[in-house]
């Protein structure tokens, strides 16, 4: 039932994606609020649990399927998913762009749906994941964060900002033990980085009177790539 309920958790966070992209009319929006809340009823789940979470968003499943279907072979004949080719490069950075721009005016859902394009067309840039994390963590979710930044320091292991925010997500989910280790490497890439030798600061406080609240209190924020 599990895997069931991860489907219903993915789809009712596609339908939240869809609600706050503003592309939809009122009786649109109400339909898919309806269709959410009854989703969440039948399954018994509800957005709040994390742990029902899976590192990619629907469309990205669903464009990782497809791409497999002979009508898509001809057309992914010159070009490998993981070699994208230099049109497809320059769509994902002005994706990211859009994301980065949605992000400063706080609208972390549509930022998500940015950086999730742009890993589509090329998903072995580290930065499109590490971005995507920051936007998953506004939302609060952390274990999707915790996701993104995983695959990142995959793709690029001397990738700093994944580290660094890596430690965030775990620091909200009062993981604090962990995001020690995460800043500390962090700081070992960026030995000049203040705001990781702050969060590693604060961090190292928190291991020793634990809060049971998760958030990002009292923990800086870097920027944007």
């Amino acid at each position: 039932m599990t895997d069931t309920k991860r489907l219903a958790f993915s789809i009712i966070r596609f339908l939240h994606d869809q609600l706050q992209s503003g592309n939809l009319t009122s009786d649109a929006q109400e339909s898919l609020e309806v269709a959410a809340q009854c989703l969440e009823t039948a399954f018994e789940i509800s957005t709040d649990d994390q742990s029902l979470a899976v590192p990619l968003t629907l469309p990205e499943i669903f464009t990782a399927a497809t791409a497999k279907f002979p009508a898509q072979s001809q057309a992914n004949n010159n070009s490998s998913p993981s070699s994208p080719t230099e049109e497809q490069k320059a769509e994902a950075e002005r994706l990211k762009s859009d994301g980065n721009d949605q992000m400063k005016v706080e609208n972390f859902a549509a930022a998500v749906e940015f950086y999730s394009k742009a890993i589509s067309m090329n998903p072995q840039n580290a930065v499109y994941y590490c971005n995507r994390a920051a936007a998953y963590s506004k939302l609060g979710n952390y274990a999707g964060a915790v996701r993104d930044c995983e695959r990142a320091i995959s793709i690029d292991p001397n990738y700093s900002k994944a580290y660094g925010r890596m430690g965030l997500a775990l620091s909200s989910l009062n993981k604090h033990t962990e995001a020690v280790s995460y800043y500390k490497k962090a700081l070992e890439l960026d030995p000049d980085n203040d705001t990781y030798r702050t969060n590693l600061k604060i961090a190292e406080e928190k291991m020793e009177t634990p809060s049971p609240s998760a958030g990002l209190g009292g923990i800086n924020e870097d920027g944007y790539s």
